[in-house]
């Protein structure tokens, strides 16, 4: 039984995908593959929160040399069991890499999640997360926190970087804005809906915002690390920082 049902159609999911594509997992998923080949010719692959097929993730399902294993709190033809991602049932060491796409957002305790994916993950395992920063709440009840860049990284501090940034940027966020200011005046969900789908093009504005700039009014951002030993230290978060206002004089 699901512990929260969804209701989607695939229909549905298929449009936001065409609409809304997510031009950087599809690229990570090509990159994590690659740093994979180097460790194992069969990785075991790790999806938190694979009830449904993230955007950008095709690649893994395709690829027969990938292990895959997915899991979400409800069942769907894409999940081998139901778990709570806070204890995920499965050994230290035991996968390669972990996908989670969309996940710490809706999670009572990411610190605890990530803890559970360094215990999983063997030595040098990979992870590739992303996560809101300046979304609106969705899933209702079952929304609980957003991250800036910074403080993305700060929850890998056991992970060594390798890259991590914007997945999608001021001009997607604008959309979300729209999207939910027009809902919250009609106090229709439809109506904002059918706004977000007409304004869809807002989202390429992003192509013209520069990194360093998005990086402070991003909608999502990413990181991909490496599991390490080492943790990173409050005192680094401070030269990390890699938005706009780096190099501002306080």
């Amino acid at each position: 039984a699901s512990v929260i049902p969804r209701n989607n159609s695939w229909l549905v999911e298929q449009i936001k995908k065409i609409l809304f594509p997510n031009y950087v997992a599809q690229k990570k998923v090509i990159q994590l593959k690659d740093l994979l080949t180097k460790i194992t010719e069969t990785p075991v692959v790790l999806i938190v929160g694979g009830g449904s097929m993230g955007n950008g993730t095709a690649t893994f399902y395709e690829d027969p040399s990938i292990h895959l294993i997915s899991f979400d709190i409800y069942q769907t033809s894409l999940t081998q069991f139901i778990a709570d991602a806070h204890r995920i049932p499965l050994a230290d060491r035991t996968v390669d890499a972990v996908w989670i796409q969309n996940v710490l957002e809706h999670v009572l305790d990411p610190w605890q999640v990530v803890a559970e994916i360094h215990r999983i993950l063997k030595q040098d395992g990979l992870v590739y997360a992303e996560t809101p920063f300046l979304q609106h709440v969705h899933e209702g009840a079952y929304d609980f926190t957003r991250f800036t860049e910074s403080g993305h990284r700060w929850l890998f501090k056991n992970f060594e970087r390798i890259d991590s940034g914007v997945v999608v940027g001021p001009g997607s966020q604008l959309l979300w804005t729209l999207e939910h200011i027009v809902r919250d005046i009609f106090r229709s969900v439809y109506i904002g809906k059918v706004v977000r789908i007409s304004m869809f093009w807002l989202q390429y504005l992003d192509r013209f915002i520069p990194h360093r700039y998005a990086i402070d009014d991003a909608s999502a951002v990413f990181f991909l690390g490496k599991k390490s030993e080492r943790e990173l230290a409050p005192k680094e978060m401070v030269a990390y920082y890699q938005g706009a206002d780096k190099n501002k004089k306080k």
